[in-house]
């Protein structure tokens, strides 16, 4: 399932795949499959994603329904 949620939060801060990527210590491409929904983030790269874009865990990772 593609996180749009994930996609938003980093468009609302302005920040590319490729900066979130660095921010948090991966490639762009992680970052991408993740957005697509191809990659299932470690609960420690979900931490570490929400520090960089000031979320939670259920604003981002939480699916609804």
């Amino acid at each position: 399932m593609k996180n749009l949620k994930l996609k938003s939060a980093r468009a609302a801060k302005d920040m590319s795949q490729q900066a979130l990527a660095e921010a948090v210590g991966v490639s762009r491409q992680t970052i991408n499959a993740i957005e697509k929904g191809d990659y299932n983030p470690t609960i420690r790269l979900c931490i570490d994603i929400c520090r960089a874009l000031d979320k939670t865990l259920d604003e981002l990772f939480w699916q609804d329904g």
